[in-house]
């Protein structure tokens, strides 16, 4: 596959994806069909991604330690990277409520659409489940998120994806250890996990292989199962909102690419392109991440001494796009359900959101839960929530794509942000996934 195109292929099978998705909703069980037979497809390569994520991280993690040398300079790389990704965060939701206090797209909610909206979701399985869920995170102590942080079983941990602080704190743990013991005793061990990452960079390649069909079906499925367009279109103005704060973001993460990168911003952006049209396909920050992670290291020039700390850890506690989402969605709800909004508690929005992001599960449907928690900082009402839930509810799904694809992009950028900043920031050297078939036929 030539590599130079692989963003035009999977654009290419987006386009197709919604084609046939919409075709679909017109046939009588083109829902039934797509869903036995073209659904399977996107799910296979999603749990593909999701297969070599955590060896994957383990092994560049380790790597990226080992070949630092001195404990020092993993300090500094850790330290920027969390201030950078505390600051981003902050300003995407300012950004946030900037925006929807300026638009004001709940004040054009008519009472018969609530009604319509809470008789169809209200009740669902799904939105009392994330209230549930966010009712045990609320209640857990302020320092919960660091015990959650400690594993106490390596293996369980590397056997669940929502558990990849985890995983990453034991990698670091080890790779640290390494250190110490000293580069003549930790040989044997680094010669394993550098073989390992070589391996599950050429499984990404192959993955890669299969991506344009894949996101074909993903999108085909996302648009037979969407929800009444009549709902849909009432809110329009709440989604242009939020998709036009996350427009805002990727500027600003241009900027930041142009002034201190010192990158053409469009070239950033075509290198991680790839990265991004899966995290819209998949709505999973987590699945993207080997693909993020291969684009970032040799598309960009990202070295990888950073990309394996920044990136997996990006990947778990930055959510730019998602706290943006919060943000807007918090106040859309307050203006819908006439709930009065102080500033103090648009300021509690801001903080509430910052914490709720870190440790949240780089998965779908994670922003559901993270919402139910802003709303219950500010006193919004228990009995409304799940009301609040089912007004946003018909256009989480797309919403979620969106946001997922500024949580990529924002995790790009801080990597290429502290690769520039400690020179670690080098010339791009791409590989194809058949650059060794000739040596093995």
């Amino acid at each position: 596959m030539n590599r130079l195109a692989l963003h035009w292929q999977i654009l290419i099978g987006m386009l197709l994806g919604v084609l046939f998705g919409l075709s679909m909703t017109f046939v009588d069980g083109g829902g039934a069909f797509v869903g036995n037979w073209i659904k399977p497809l996107g799910t296979i390569f999603v749990k593909l991604l999701k297969l070599i994520a955590v060896p994957l991280i383990i092994a560049s993690l380790v790597k990226g330690i080992s070949d630092l040398k001195d404990i020092s300079k993993f300090k500094e790389i850790g330290l920027r990277t969390i201030g950078i990704y505390i600051g981003t965060t902050v300003i995407a939701i300012t950004l946030g409520l900037l925006l929807v206090n300026i638009v004001k797209p709940g004040n054009g909610i008519s009472e018969e659409t609530i009604n319509k909206l809470t008789e169809t979701y209200a009740g669902s399985g799904n939105i009392q489940s994330k209230i549930a869920e966010a009712t045990k995170q609320k209640s857990s102590g302020p320092l919960q998120f660091m015990i959650d942080m400690v594993p106490d079983n390596a293996i369980k941990a590397m056997a669940n994806n929502k558990s990849m602080l985890q995983v990453i704190f034991f990698t670091i743990f080890l790779g640290i250890s390494m250190l110490l013991v000293g580069e003549k005793r930790s040989s044997p061990l680094k010669s394993f996990f550098d073989s390992l990452n070589e391996v599950v960079l050429k499984m990404v390649d192959l993955i890669m292989l299969f991506a344009p069909y894949a996101v074909f079906a993903l999108l085909a499925n996302v648009i037979v199962s969407s929800n009444d367009p009549d709902l849909l279109f009432a809110l329009l103005k709440y989604a242009i909102t939020v998709v036009g704060g996350l427009l805002l973001m990727i500027v600003f993460y241009m900027l930041l690419v142009g002034v201190f990168v010192k990158k053409n911003p469009f070239w950033f952006l075509k290198q991680i392109s790839p990265a991004q049209l899966l995290a819209f396909s998949t709505s999973s920050s987590a699945a993207t991440l080997p693909v993020t992670m291969e684009r970032v290291e040799e598309h960009v020039g990202v070295d990888k001494e950073v990309s394996s700390f920044v990136l997996p850890v990006g990947a778990t506690i930055n959510m730019d796009g998602t706290s943006l989402y919060q943000a807007v969605a918090a106040v859309f709800i307050a203006q819908a359900l006439s709930f009065n909004l102080t500033f103090v508690d648009q300021l509690t929005i801001i903080l509430t959101a910052l914490l709720a992001s870190i440790g949240s599960a780089a998965v779908p449907g994670a922003g559901m839960v993270m919402l139910v928690i802003v709303l219950e900082a500010v006193g919004f009402p228990e009995d409304k929530l799940a009301i609040g839930l089912a007004l946003i509810f018909a256009v989480d799904r797309p919403l979620d794509m969106c946001r997922t694809v500024i949580n990529v992009t924002g995790d790009a950028t801080v990597s290429s942000l502290v690769a520039k900043s400690v020179g670690k920031l080098g010339d791009p050297k791409p590989k194809n996934w058949d650059d060794e078939y000739i040596k093995v036929k």
